[in-house]
Parts: C-alpha cells; structure tokens; sequence
C-alpha cells in the first residue's frame, strides 16, 4: 500500500424520480434530457405466453434505440446511466435502495481501473482510516490469511486477545460461529472488528490441543505500534517496521535512540526487517528513508509517462553511517519497496531474503462526503537508478527462499487487470508459480517468527540468520 493524502472534494447528489412506474402507459419516465417510455399496468396483465413475447420484443426495441443513438456529446454516457437507474428502481422484481445501486457502480468504475484504485463506502473508508492511523475498535491480534483459516502471527501486548490467553500459531476458524472459510481477508477484519465494548466470540484450534477452543472478547481502541526492536548478541540492533503508518518516522527514531542507549552508543550494526510489510504512507516511509541513507535519490514518480517529481535525502540522518543489511520477502510492497530500493540503489544496503512483491504504484486518498473515500492510483514511482519496481518486484543480493519456495506465490504481477510496469506496455497476468522445479533452496527456507532471537544463528529464522552473520562479518 503507497498512499498519500489527497483533497477533499465535495460532490452533488444524483437526483431523479422514485417509485413504482407510472399507472398510465402515456406516462413517460424523464431521464436526463430524453424521453423513456413506461410500461402501463395493462402490459403487466399478460397471460405468460404473451408475456415472455412482450419481453423479447421489449429487449429487441431497447437494443435497436442504443445502436441507432450516437455519442456525440460525453454526457450520453450519464443519459445512459440514469436511464439504466430509471429501469432498475421501476422495474427490477424487489425494491431496490437507490444508495445501493449508486454505490455500487461507482465501485464497479473505480474497480475497472486497477486492484489498488477502490471506491470505498463509509464502513470500509472507516476501516482503512483506521489501518493507516494505526488506532481501531477491535481485539488485538496480528494475523495471517494466506491459508484457508486465520493465524495468528501474534497478540498485540495488553490487548484483549493476549489477556484472554490467545497465543501465537492458534487458528481461527470461525467468528461469532460463522466459519472463516472462503471469507475475503477485508471480511474477516470486519467481523473482528467494531464498536469498542461490544463482543466477539472466536473458534480457536491450537497444535496440540483435541478439543476447540472458545474465546469471548470484549472490543477496545487498540493501539498498533508499528516499529519492534531489540538488541541481539554483539551490539546489533534489530528494527522491524511493520507497515508505514502515521507515527513510523517517530517511532523508529525512539527504538534507535534505546538500542543505542542499551549498546552505551555502540551499536555494531543494523539489521531492518521489511518483511511482511505492505507498506502504507509514503511520506512516512520517505522520511525513514531520509534517516538511512547520507543523501541521493530516494525515488522518483511518473504519471502517463512523464516524471512529476524526484524526491532526494537529505544529509545528517540517524542512521546514514554502520553497517546496514534489509530483510525482504514475497509480502514486502509498496511503500516497504521504496525504502528497500532505495537503500539497494544508492549502495547503503545489501537486500536479503525472497524477491519483493512489486507493487510500484501509488494511490491518492480523498475524503467523500458522507464519510465515503477515493483510493485512486495516480504514480507510478522508481528506483533512483530509474528501474520499475510495477510487476517486477526487487530482486535480493542474497536470495533465501521463503517456507515453499516459490510455489503459489501470488504477487503484483499475478494479479488480474494490474499496472503494467510502464505506461503503454502490454498486461500480462500469469498465474502463480505452480512448477514444483521452482522450489529454489538457495541458503535454505526463511521462517518470520514472532521471538526473535538475541543471538538469531540459533533460531530457525535462516534469512535473519544470514544477514546478522553479515554484520559481524562471519
């Protein structure tokens, strides 16, 4: 997710005549500036036979009117779609809400666009708000929707999950006795999530254990740190940055300035964890950028084939000096991505792990009013040496498979109806790596666990492993 902040833009209602259809067949349904005929009660009184008759003449005489119109005018299109209005509210078999219908072609509009471009309803708008600003009304756990059931990663510290006794690696299978399965992972955050105070029940199954487990929580504002630290064996400091939400820059700057303290100001190195991460605010993720590198191009951003801007470091930041190694992955995108290229480019870093997922686009966010908001794809950025990160990703300078190597890995790429990496360039969707030949073990597989060790070439993490051994010099 690349996001920056964009306008508010207020709008006008859509108005036009409700109701049933009218009762006299010399009633005449206005829409836009042209006339469309109603159907009177009498039509409706047909014996089945004639009615099906009347239906296929009906069809027949609506597609000779469209194909004997003319475009002329770009506000045909709107005829068009207050026509089409007209006929659903009228005559659709149930009521139909107007909202309803509205809504749902602005979403289909926008959806025709690109995966990340999105009309959001006030509900969903609500949801994404609270993403990027790190605070929502919910339980308190980080999850995993890449296999059927939900897993959990980890129980967000004080939350209600770690209090009731959730614990990392439970499956969630149901919630409030609805099963997970087949849900959307934008489904599922909504059903964990809601007014603070009100109450959830989860399905768990935990490795081990015969019988289901059953947990009742209480909903809470919960607040998401997005920075980790800790201080590993021979003064190297691990920083993890979850997602670029607002506060990361700030956050950072507080775990390096404790490591630093817990080091007596030695700190050997640094390892950054960008895995996992699926980016978020790009000016927050500038100004991380901005902290680790001594100056250059952090990157640049083109729309419809001309450059809009270069965004450069400046010197002095906190971390522009020592020993620098990036941990990335399949699930590295987005705003993770332009951090990573730009430490890789400018030669501060070295990248480790899988290829990112390349996502090289950003969306801008505008406020609707009635609470509604535009997630609009408006750039496509690059690398400071000018390389698309749009379907190609970020290859690792010492690549480590992740857990199956490369088999069904879904990235930008694989995406249906996705950017092409270049304005013009022709869209190809292919499906995700099924040959069983690409499980590629070059050092080994990676596993992102929730304890990272103080000395991790004693874990199971073969990707930290790697890049710690690379800052001591092993």
């Amino acid at each position: 997710m690349g996001y920056v902040r964009g306008i508010v833009i207020h709008g006008s209602r859509f108005v036009g005549r409700r109701g049933p259809a009218p009762a006299d067949s010399a009633q005449l349904a206005v829409v836009g500036r042209r006339l469309l005929p109603c159907r009177s009660r009498a039509s409706r009184r047909l014996t089945p036979a004639f009615s099906l008759v009347a239906g296929a003449f009906a069809l027949l005489w609506a597609g000779a009117a469209d194909a004997t119109s003319t475009r002329e005018s770009p506000y045909d299109l709107f005829d068009q779609f207050g026509r089409v209005l007209a006929w659903v509210e009228n005559e659709y078999v149930d009521p139909v809400e107007r909202e309803r219908l509205v809504e749902g072609a602005l979403e289909g509009m926008v959806a025709e666009l690109d995966p990340h471009s999105a009309y959001l309803a006030p509900e969903d708008y609500a949801i994404f708000r609270s993403d990027t600003e790190g605070q929502f009304g919910g339980i308190g756990v980080e999850v995993d929707f890449s296999s059927e059931w939900v897993t959990v990663i980890a129980p967000i510290e004080g939350s209600p999950a770690a209090r009731a006794g959730i614990r990392s690696g439970d499956r969630i299978l149901a919630i409030d006795h609805a099963s997970v399965r087949g849900k959307s992972p934008v489904d599922l955050v909504k059903r964990m999530r809601g007014a603070p105070g009100s109450s959830v029940l989860l399905t768990v199954r935990r490795d081990g254990m015969e019988k289901l487990l059953y947990f009742t929580l209480t909903r809470e504002i919960i607040d998401v740190k997005s920075v980790a630290s800790k201080l590993l064996t021979g003064n190297v400091g691990y920083l993890r940055i979850k997602a670029f939400q607002q506060g990361t820059h700030t956050e950072l700057l507080e775990h390096v300035a404790a490591l630093r303290r817990a080091a007596s100001g030695n700190v050997r190195g640094w390892l950054l964890d960008l895995r996992n991460n699926p980016g978020g605010l790009v000016d927050e993720a500038t100004a991380v950028a901005d902290e680790l590198l001594p100056g250059g191009v952090v990157f640049t951003t083109r729309r419809r084939g001309a450059v809009v801007e270069e965004v450069r470091a400046q010197p002095g930041g906190a971390l522009h000096r020592g020993a620098l190694v990036v941990l990335v992955n399949e699930f590295t995108a987005s705003s993770a991505e332009i951090v990573a290229g730009a430490l890789k480019d400018n030669g501060r870093s070295r990248l480790v792990g899988a290829r990112t997922f390349g996502k090289g686009s950003v969306q801008t966010i505008v406020d609707l009013p009635g609470g509604a908001g535009l997630r609009l794809t408006t750039l496509r950025y690059y690398t400071p040496r000018g390389r698309a990160i749009q379907a190609q990703g970020l290859e690792p300078d010492v690549p480590v498979a992740s857990p199956g190597g490369e088999f069904g890995v879904m990235r930008e790429r694989n995406l249906e109806g996705h950017l092409p990496e270049e304005f013009g360039a022709p869209v190809v969707a292919p499906p995700p790596e099924s040959d069983p030949s690409a499980l590629r073990e070059p050092l080994g597989k990676t596993s992102l666990g929730t304890e990272v060790p103080t000395d991790p070439r004693l874990g199971k993490d073969v990707a930290l492993a790697t890049a710690y051994r690379m800052i001591v010099g092993e």
